[in-house]
């Protein structure tokens, strides 16, 4: 299920307009659904900074995987997984939250080995923990290779466990109790050296979706470790991360920017306006991926991001976008049209050129086997 995406011939980088564009094979919706089109420079720009991404689109419920072919042409292999959400890359393969689960994607191809003669990875489920339906949003991976998560449904933080659904780790100071009723919209998680360092919320309250309040309350990054709010100042945030430079970035949402937050004083400086509800963000080389997505509802209800649309006289689109933070322009991107309205995270898989999955819902799932052909006894038998 890969789509060779061509992109159109008078696409310019930093453009955002309709590409050239693949109908998609078949998932889980039917076919003719869904198009993607790139940016004339996305693949020579994965394969500059040496890497790929993976993104999920929870509405659609899929996990997209996006490389580069042989020929130089960007590759889009999809699999489907039920309200797909946060993914974390770890020890070249894949955490993924789901409706009801977080799997364990790991990569199945033999040292060296390329599949079909272009794919470099092959991502299969091999394990799978059963957490109900706690909406996991975005998560991490710890120092221990232990996940991390942000469990938005009981406002903290969480981890696996053996017996129970989840094994909560920290909330933010003002949540007095852990309920399932998504008091303050929790969301974002960024780790710094293996430990979860800021989160992001809605708001800070501490009743039943307090979150959904009009006008729109301050979103906030917390830090973690100190529980100390590093700003109140955003709308409807998502995705702290901290760069190489020791910058911090977020997605402020509501208002359809990426931000830099200074750690110290809370102050927010623009970065550069996307057309869409930003979720996802990753950073590498001076650059940031972001997610964004069509407005839900048709229309984004009473957000700032809705007069800055005007102003620009732009349309929301659904795609990723690949800023130069130096700049604060669109460098490259890809557009998704059709059935795919919204996406989630987006994650960078560095290494790896073309990548591709395994799904539990594909023809291949059931006859995929692979063993050692060592035969080895079980420790402590002999």
């Amino acid at each position: 299920m890969t789509d060779q995406v061509t992109p159109p011939a008078d696409a310019r980088p930093g453009q955002v307009a309709p590409a050239a564009a693949v109908t998609m094979p078949p998932v889980t919706p039917a076919p003719d659904e869904t198009k993607i089109g790139a940016s004339r420079g996305l693949a020579a720009w994965l394969t500059k900074n040496k890497t790929s991404f993976a993104i999920t689109s929870y509405q659609s419920g899929r996990l997209l995987l996006v490389g580069t072919m042989p020929d130089g042409t960007v590759s889009v292999h999809q699999q489907a997984f039920g309200r797909a959400m946060g993914i974390c890359w770890d020890r070249k393969g894949l955490w993924l939250a789901s409706r009801l689960q977080l799997w364990r994607l790991e990569n199945i191809l033999p040292e060296g080995m390329v599949a079909q003669e272009k794919f470099d990875l092959t991502l299969m489920p091999r394990s799978t923990h059963i957490t109900g339906d706690i909406d996991i949003h975005e998560l991490g991976v710890n120092a221990a290779g232990r996940p991390v998560f942000v469990n938005t449904s009981h406002s903290c933080l969480g981890t696996i466990d053996p017996i129970e659904s989840f094994r909560p780790i920290w909330k933010p100071s003002f949540i007095s109790e852990l309920a399932p009723e998504d008091r303050c919209h929790l969301n974002g998680l960024g780790m710094v050296d293996g430990r979860p360092k800021y989160v992001t919320a809605v708001s800070q309250t501490d009743v039943p979706s307090g979150w959904h309040g009009r006008p729109l309350p301050k979103g906030v990054i917390i830090d973690v470790e100190t529980d100390k709010v590093v700003t109140d100042q955003l709308s409807m945030p998502h995705s702290p991360r901290l760069a190489a430079d020791g910058k911090l970035y977020a997605v402020d949402s509501g208002r359809g920017w990426l931000v830099e937050v200074d750690k110290q004083t809370g102050a927010v400086r623009d970065v550069a306006f996307c057309p869409g509800f930003l979720r996802g963000l990753a950073l590498i080389n001076g650059y940031a991926l972001v997610t964004i997505s069509k407005p839900r509802y048709g229309r984004f209800e009473q957000m700032p991001i809705s007069e800055e649309l005007t102003k620009r006289n732009l349309d929301p689109i659904c795609g990723v976008m690949v800023i130069d933070l130096a700049l604060g322009e669109i460098a490259e991107w890809l557009r998704l049209e059709g059935d795919v309205q919204e996406l989630f995270a987006v994650e960078l898989m560095p290494g790896i050129t073309c990548p591709m999955a395994i799904g539990p819902q594909s023809e291949e799932f059931h006859g995929t086997v692979t063993f050692d052909a060592e035969i080895k006894p079980l420790e402590g038998q002999g």
